[in-house]
């Protein structure tokens, strides 16, 4: 059981570690504007159904009765498409920084959910450990200096980012049990199929808007980037993390991501390392400690 706790841990750690890159990736991939927000979210959702079918070629088939492959539909309207949308149609309307400090709210929503749904007790080191991450995240991301400019609707912005943390936190709590009964790849093909079949129709006008041929190389790499390593390889870590952890410790790892993006533009020479953020980064893997030992519902 222990070993399946550690797989679920370096399973979230390498996919928050890859979700935390692609933000300065899938910026320097929009700043020509040959590529539209709706499109890099079709690229995702599309390329990584792709390799997900392609993988299940590989694989031991299994049947999945059509009750469950409904279940699947949801799960992929939560937590893919909704999630995805939202955000990146927020975050066009609202400032990154403001997006950014709402993310922060997520943890708390599953802790919630996780009592609600789930009965999992609210103990004091939880709520504690997700308000030090909490505080950590945003003095991190307020110490980056990376509020900026409010964007054009930034309530509305807002609102939207936080829709999208709370349907990823729905997902995580409704279907903890659920995904147990199948394969990771079974699970994610049916996924991101469905969450493709509703998302890329919504989206043909920004596909017949592109300039393809005005997409440079870099930024071709820049999209191979966040299909395979953001989202092909980042939903598998996601994946095996819920299947050995608690929803409120799958979660928190949600905080990692402001450590690798201030790490990454460090790393650039994009911004510097203070000992503020020192403190920052102490408080955010000290909160993840802190759930991570917090006391679970029997069995």
């Amino acid at each position: 059981m222990e070993r399946n706790k550690l797989k679920g841990h370096i399973a979230m750690l390498g996919a928050n570690t890859m979700w935390g890159l692609m933000s300065p990736v899938a910026k320097m991939v929009f700043a020509s504007g040959a590529v539209f927000p709706a499109v890099m979210i079709d690229f995702r959702i599309a390329g990584a159904a792709l390799l997900f079918w392609i993988a299940s070629l590989f694989l031991p088939r299994e049947h999945m009765p059509i009750g469950d492959i409904l279940r699947l539909v949801g799960a992929g309207m939560l937590g893919i498409l909704l999630n995805q949308g939202a955000f990146i149609v927020g975050v066009s309307l609202t400032s990154p920084g403001e997006a950014s400090l709402v993310t922060t709210t997520m943890p708390m929503w599953v802790m919630l959910l996780a009592w609600v749904i789930l009965r999992e007790p609210i103990t004091a080191r939880k709520a504690g450990g997700i308000v030090v991450g909490a505080a950590g995240a945003i003095i991190l991301i307020v110490g980056s200096g990376s509020i900026g400019a409010r964007g054009s609707q930034p309530a509305v912005g807002d609102l939207l980012v936080l829709c999208a943390q709370f349907s990823y936190a729905l997902y995580l709590t409704l279907y903890r049990n659920f995904i147990r009964r199948y394969s990771l790849v079974t699970l994610m093909k049916w996924m991101f199929l469905s969450a493709s079949a509703v998302g890329v129709p919504c989206s043909m006008k920004w596909i017949a808007r592109t300039s393809w041929q005005s997409i440079s190389a870099c930024e071709w790499l820049g999209i191979i980037y966040v299909v395979i390593c953001g989202t092909f390889l980042a939903y598998i870590g996601i994946m095996t993390g819920q299947k050995n952890l608690r929803p409120t410790v799958v979660g928190m790892y949600n905080y990692v991501q402001p450590v690798v993006a201030t790490i990454g533009g460090v790393g650039l020479g994009l911004d510097k390392f203070t000992p503020v953020k020192a403190v920052a980064i102490v408080l955010i893997f000290s909160g993840v400690w802190l759930v991570t030992t917090s006391r679970a519902r029997r069995a």
